[in-house]
């Protein structure tokens, strides 16, 4: 009998720890095809914008983590250790490219709106797109032709998503009906119950997902 297995997985794209986490969590869901083939997950994606109050044009990306962490210093370690865990996971970032840090708020209304009128297939594709724009390509996700473009090379129709970038950059609140969004990302919720903070390693979150499999199955 099949068991469903539902995720709620809350990020923003300008954590480079999501983008780590994501990879993780697709990691995680092969192992657990394979220890548990009844079990079928649906991942259910929450944006989080964790800078509300950005300027709507961003900032520039290397004075912000300066300001923010305190020195030069402590920016090459801090992206060090990101680059590192990146490495592990397959994750490509190019910190030398990333001129601005943005403003997500039109990214994450985007994203919310082509999960509601588009297929699971075209969100995950825009999501993949968005989070390369950023930290790979450096493209500002301020940018609203920027936005509807890779929108479109997900299979979304232009016209559709054209609502989601005309919010004046005002702050983005996720869909009602799912309590406060976590002070931290990534942020794992498995069967509505069990919560993993952070970009865990495959194996954790794998052994999160048994463990809610398990507890639906005592129920």
């Amino acid at each position: 009998m099949t068991r469903i297995l539902r995720i709620d997985a809350w990020f923003d794209f300008i954590c480079p720890w999501c983008l780590i986490g994501k990879r993780q969590l697709a990691r995680a869901l092969e192992m657990l095809a394979d220890a548990a083939p009844e079990a079928q997950a649906q991942v259910h994606w929450h944006g989080v914008q964790l800078l509300p109050h950005m300027p709507a044009q961003g900032v520039p990306f290397a004075a912000f983590y300066r300001d923010r962490l305190g020195s030069a210093e402590a920016v090459r370690g801090r992206q060090a250790q990101v680059m590192q865990a990146a490495g592990l996971a397959g994750v490509r970032i190019d910190f030398a490219r990333i001129a601005l840090m943005p403003n997500t708020a039109d990214a994450h209304r985007l994203f919310q709106l082509a999960c509601r009128e588009g297929s699971a297939a075209q969100a995950e594709m825009l999501l993949e797109r968005l989070y390369a724009a950023h930290f790979v390509l450096g493209e500002s996700l301020c940018d609203g032709a920027g936005l509807l473009a890779h929108a479109e090379a997900a299979g979304l129709p232009a016209r559709a998503m054209l609502p989601a970038i005309q919010g004046g950059m005002r702050p983005f609140r996720n869909e009602p009906g799912f309590g406060p969004a976590p002070s931290g990302v990534p942020h794992l919720v498995f069967d509505q119950w069990l919560q993993v903070g952070g970009a865990q390693p495959a194996e954790a979150l794998l052994a999160a997902m048994q463990m809610a499999l398990q507890r639906g199955c005592a129920a």
